[in-house]
């Protein structure tokens, strides 16, 4: 088995590709040991010294340290990367361990129809590029002219995540919807 790294605008991420589905229906963000248990692949990595993060993408995996250097963890992180999918063991012990966009969703009816367009231009859009930079980008709400998102994986944290949202999100939103006037993270 053969996997590839690439390296995140995030420089405590990493970005895994073992070449095989990881999370084809959806994406999952896994922030502390305990949220881990609900993955076979979450618990190993979270068993290597200085993982603080987790995300599944469709074909990835992203891991976020904490502290120590990639040169060390590297090859821990791709052992245990490795040795799950040889094991064969589902990549969630639960049956729906995919994150769901539409709940927590906050938006007024009157702007269903904006909240469509922006959900859309999300997902054709930014969703991809920033899938490959190791993270994901989900909708959360809209009211009084500000878009809500949340930034996962590898964009959770990074250093660039706030140029991205204010001078990419919001240029192509405020484009395309002009009741855009912000974007903000949650």
């Amino acid at each position: 088995m053969f996997i590839q790294t690439e390296a995140t605008p995030n420089p405590s991420t990493l970005k895994f590709i073992p070449g095989r589905d990881v999370m084809p229906g959806g994406t999952l963000d896994i922030r502390d040991p305990e949220m881990a248990a609900r993955s076979p692949l979450a618990r190993r990595l979270f068993d290597v010294q200085g993982v603080n993060g987790v995300f599944f993408g469709s074909d990835f995996v992203s891991v976020t340290k904490s502290d120590g250097e990639w040169q060390h963890l590297k090859p821990a992180v791709l052992g245990a990367i490795m040795e799950h999918f040889l094991s064969g063991e589902p990549l969630l012990s639960d049956a729906d361990g995919a994150e769901h966009a539409s709940e927590e969703e906050f938006f007024e009816a009157s702007d269903a129809e904006t909240v469509e367009t922006i959900k859309e231009l999300l997902e054709t859009r930014i969703r991809p590029a920033v899938a490959g930079d190791g993270g994901d980008i989900t909708f959360k709400g809209f009211r009084d002219g500000i878009v809500y998102l949340t930034m996962k994986g590898s964009c959770s944290g990074c250093p660039s995540s706030t140029a991205t949202l204010k001078h990419g999100i919001q240029n192509l939103l405020k484009h395309f919807l002009p009741d855009v006037r912000e974007v903000q993270a949650v």
